[in-house]
């Protein structure tokens, strides 16, 4: 599609907002002392997509970009209509690659579980670091292919500067926060989010950047650039041999087990199990009832946000290729102390459920 030739109006103004938006998000991200940097860094990049979404739209299809009831009127929330939200512009799009798609969904997740959360988010930001490139190429990727080079963010932004020693200590107390209860349930989404993912997803430029940072000892010209970046799309085989080879001497290693759900356990094989060890037997509508009352898997009918992967990681997962969930040892072993130990009675948590309350794990080990 040609470049459109933008003049003042609603079209251009959207896309001056988004651009001046992901500006923001870069910067932010930029200054070390700046606080809720990756909390700000996110928040900026979901209003900078949105709007360049909404330029486009309003460019290709005028202002039809907005809720309506079903009176066939428009949504109206403090006097202004209602645009669509990120979620439905992806949808309405309906262009972007799946990697590409597959990293702004992680984002739209992960800034509603941060916003309601008070904690620092930093050492966050170091874990999700290469989805957070990836979010900002993406971004410009898209931005060009709808308005044209001359919108290009490029020469607008710096190279970073690194504390290599500092980084590295930065790291090494992030780990330690992240082992932290304060961070778990943040932790767990992302790990859990990024165990569902096909490998070719993954692996994809388009859903995570992944950098490393070698000096170089020498350049080939004087006049050479200190910082180059490599388009790996654009490389040839031999080239990318070479860079594999070079990766291979830096990275850490990470072995890939080709099983997948090993030892995970079908429900009625969990209910086989605790029943070998409590004086009654637990049937698969008292195993619901508990797993609604610790919110160990998500149900339809109680207090789910709809989203099939929030589940408890230390006792459930979600296997989308067979589109149902399994079990860990652990919940079968959790299940036995419980009612073994009489920390919770059937006629309890019955009750609880009824009355759709949610009960913490911990509070019964």
């Amino acid at each position: 599609m040609k470049a459109p030739l933008l003049r003042k109006g609603k079209t251009k103004s959207l896309l001056e907002s988004s651009i001046d938006c992901a500006l923001l998000a870069v910067e932010i991200y930029n200054k070390p002392r700046a606080p809720f940097r990756v909390e700000s860094f996110i928040t900026h990049m979901i209003m900078a997509w949105t709007r360049l979404f909404q330029a486009h739209f309003n460019f290709t299809i005028g202002e039809t970009y907005f809720y309506k009831g079903n009176n066939g009127r428009y949504k109206i929330i403090d006097g202004e209509k209602k645009a669509w939200e990120l979620k439905t512009c992806i949808k309405e799009y309906g262009q972007l690659s799946n990697p590409v798609k597959t990293n702004l969904e992680f984002f739209i997740k992960l800034r509603n579980k941060i916003e309601h959360r008070t904690i620092d988010k930093d050492e966050v930001g170091l874990t999700i670091f290469g989805e957070c490139q990836a979010l900002l190429y993406n971004f410009e990727s898209e931005l060009t292919k709808l308005f044209g080079e001359d919108y290009a963010m490029n020469e607008s932004l710096a190279y970073s500067l690194q504390f290599s020693k500092l980084r590295t200590s930065q790291q090494k107390e992030a780990s330690k926060q992240l082992l932290s209860t304060e961070y778990k349930d943040l932790v767990d989404f992302i790990k859990k989010y990024r165990e569902h993912l096909r490998d070719d997803i993954y692996n994809s430029q388009e859903y995570s950047i992944k950098l490393i940072q070698i000096p170089k000892i020498a350049n080939t010209n004087k006049n050479d650039l200190a910082v180059e970046f490599v388009n790996w799309n654009s490389l040839s085989e031999e080239d990318k041999e070479k860079y594999d080879q070079l990766i291979a001497i830096v990275k850490d290693k990470v072995i890939k087990l080709e099983g997948a759900n090993i030892g995970k356990l079908k429900p009625s094989k969990v209910l086989e199990e605790v029943n070998k060890s409590i004086s009654f037997k637990l049937t698969h509508h008292d195993h619901k009832q508990l797993l609604c009352v610790f919110k160990i898997r998500p149900y339809a009918d109680f207090n789910s946000n709809g989203d099939a992967f929030d589940t408890n990681p230390n006792y459930c997962h979600y296997d989308e290729a067979h589109n149902d969930y399994l079990y860990q040892d652990e919940w079968v072993a959790f299940l036995i102390q419980l009612i073994n130990q009489k920390r919770l009675t059937k006629d309890e948590w019955k009750e609880n459920y009824n009355q759709k309350k949610i009960l913490k794990v911990d509070d019964y080990k």
